[in-house]
């Protein structure tokens, strides 16, 4: 069985990885000269995990569930490229938003231009939001967050990234719509699992492979410090099952908040034109963290709004690890964005502080401080009560804000205190519980 390793010879493909080559084709890749060898490092099946390799054919979508750090990006990528050298001629790229198809699928460490060779490396024209290889194959990278996008664009083969973080599922039948040229077009969708029912359809589909896999599998490509941290912080935890162990985890037992609660009342982002009229209030609620240090909690910060029927829509999730000023200039901008009538924000930790920073981002902004008098549960079950009576919506999809709601339970939450929940349910309070009920006391 001989093996060619010079860069000519690059889009024929070795069959398997470098584990299962015969012994002498092993030890002609360790006799080969430099060039033949430098060719080598860019033939993926010579270095991928079996796990990596495509599962044998007669499927349309194959569909990787693996934890952070397996290589999902990279097999993503190698697979493009593949599909290039096989022939395919239009490619999809979809990533949630425009920023991670630019900076994790096209221009990432482990992305298309970084692991093309210098001998067939494609030319990429960001404001056509296109790749276009030596051979004439081009690639074209699109936002799940702008489905209309894809209605006319026909493909042969398309990569799909982080598809249970999209806010807008449509986007996925947008682009299978337009999977239609070539034989047989195929497309590989690469996610961290979460229970939505994108991947749920996905993974019921007698069409789509699944491989599945967990952190550690490519633990000797990780730095060790990162290995030694997440072990340390989220092994045998309900969020390390489902981000290192890439388990699709069900609703956690006591939870206040259900995902199919959640997706019941869900309203498409693209009804805020129409729903914008009828919001008789806006707020903007913060739950600042106790501390600013690398290891701090996040801020929490919502934008909530409100209708005449009293109807609640949660706006923007806007929420991040950020110090005082910056969480308080999120805060003001979101205001001024979404033309709020106050900010509201939790003072038990910051006290004085919090109105202190804000006022000096915007010293005219309406500010309402709040203090909690009771425990988490208690100020949230009201709030849950309203999600069950159909009053509350989700205006697109905030997917670390409903994890932490389908995680909450009252006790303490794996991976931090639950900030995000918490100025939702300082926001929804503001909008629709009776102070008395709650015991706030206003400033």
């Amino acid at each position: 069985m001989a093996h060619s390793l010079s860069p000519t010879a690059d889009p024929a493909p070795l069959d398997v990885p470098l584990a299962a080559l015969p012994l002498a084709a092993s030890q002609a890749l360790k006799q080969a000269s430099p060039e033949e060898k430098a060719a080598a490092l860019f033939r993926w099946s010579l270095w991928a995990r079996y796990s990596q390799c495509p599962p044998p054919p007669s499927w349309t979508i194959w569909l990787i569930l693996a934890g952070r750090g397996w290589g999902k990006t990279r097999t993503g990528a190698e697979w493009v490229r593949d599909q290039v050298l096989a022939g395919r001629k239009r490619i999809a790229l979809m990533a949630a938003t425009s920023a991670d198809a630019r900076d994790v699928m096209v221009e990432g460490d482990s992305g298309i231009l970084t692991i093309s060779p210098p001998w067939d490396r494609p030319h990429y024209e960001p404001s056509r939001r296109r790749i276009t290889w030596p051979n004439g194959a081009i690639a074209t990278t699109y936002s799940a967050d702008e489905p209309n996008r894809l209605r006319g664009p026909q493909h042969d083969a398309a990569w799909c990234d982080e598809i249970a973080a999209w806010r807008y599922p449509d986007a996925w039948d947008m682009l299978m719509f337009g999977l239609r040229l070539g034989d047989n077009p195929q497309v590989v969708a690469t996610t961290t699992p979460r229970p939505v029912p994108l991947l749920k359809d996905l993974m019921a589909n007698p069409r789509c492979a699944i491989t599945r896999g967990n952190t550690f599998e490519n633990q000797a490509n990780l730095a060790a410090d990162f290995v030694a941290q997440i072990i340390d912080k989220y092994e045998g935890t309900r969020l390390g099952r489902q981000e290192l162990y890439a388990e699709v985890l069900e609703d956690v037992p006591g939870s206040l908040w259900t995902m199919a609660a959640i997706e019941e009342q869900r309203t498409d982002k693209a009804q805020l034109e129409a729903i914008w009229p009828l919001l008789t209030r806006i707020v903007v609620a913060i739950d600042p963290p106790v501390s600013a240090t690398e290891t701090s909690d996040e801020s929490g910060l919502i934008v909530a709004g409100i209708t005449a029927d009293n109807t609640a829509y949660i706006l923007e999730d806007c929420s991040a690890q950020a110090t005082p000023l910056e969480w308080a200039t999120r805060a003001v901008k979101a205001f001024h964005h979404w033309q709020a009538d106050r900010i509201v924000a939790e003072v038990n930790q910051g006290g004085d502080m919090v109105e202190t920073i804000l006022r000096q981002v915007d010293p005219n902004v309406p500010y309402r401080a709040v203090h909690a008098t009771r425990g988490k549960l208690v100020r949230a079950e009201p709030i849950a009560a309203l999600y069950e009576q159909e009053r509350v919506s989700h205006l697109g999809h905030f997917t670390t804000l409903e994890d932490q709601m389908c995680a909450f339970t009252g006790q303490p939450q794996e991976g931090g205190s639950p900030d995000r929940v918490d100025a939702l349910v300082w926001a929804l309070t503001d909008l629709m519980v009776k102070p008395s009920k709650v015991r706030v006391s206003v400033v």
